[in-house]
């Protein structure tokens, strides 16, 4: 029987986030470990989903997306046995970044469905939000 045990970190999408900001910020794998004192080789490991980080550098990581740590911690199960997901995010935080999140822990969604509505999503919100301003600073308008 194959081992049942699941990893507690989600490094798929800790893994995504890490390259999507450094990609939004133009910075490479050396930058982001000077940055965050993570090498380079264990930041790769993590984008490509395969690495498993521990509790210091998900700290180092976590704090510098800006991001919940319990974002990127495994599934909890319920006394029925049950799987459950919370959607856990800092008010600051992009919406995109949210409703991915959500996408994401949907069960009804397949990981692929749920990376393309995401992108699809970014895609309007980028077309249909106002140039130049991000999550901070629409946060003061109502």
């Amino acid at each position: 029987m194959a081992d049942q045990s699941k990893s507690l970190v989600n490094t798929v999408e800790l893994g995504r986030a890490i390259r999507r900001k450094r990609e939004q910020l133009g910075l490479s794998l050396r930058d982001v470990a000077d940055e965050t004192k993570v090498s380079a080789s264990t930041l790769s490991r993590i984008e490509n989903g395969t690495g498993k980080p521990d509790a210091d550098n998900i700290a180092r990581l976590t704090g510098w997306l800006d991001m919940p740590m319990e974002r990127v911690m495994g599934a909890r199960k319920t006394e029925e046995g049950t799987d459950t997901s919370a959607v856990v995010y800092f008010p600051h935080e992009a919406t995109p970044d949210i409703v991915e999140a959500h996408l994401r822990a949907d069960r009804n969604l397949t990981p692929e469905t749920a990376k393309a509505l995401s992108e699809l999503f970014r895609v309007a919100y980028q077309q249909f939000s106002a140039p130049g301003t991000d999550a901070r600073a629409r946060k003061g308008r109502k």
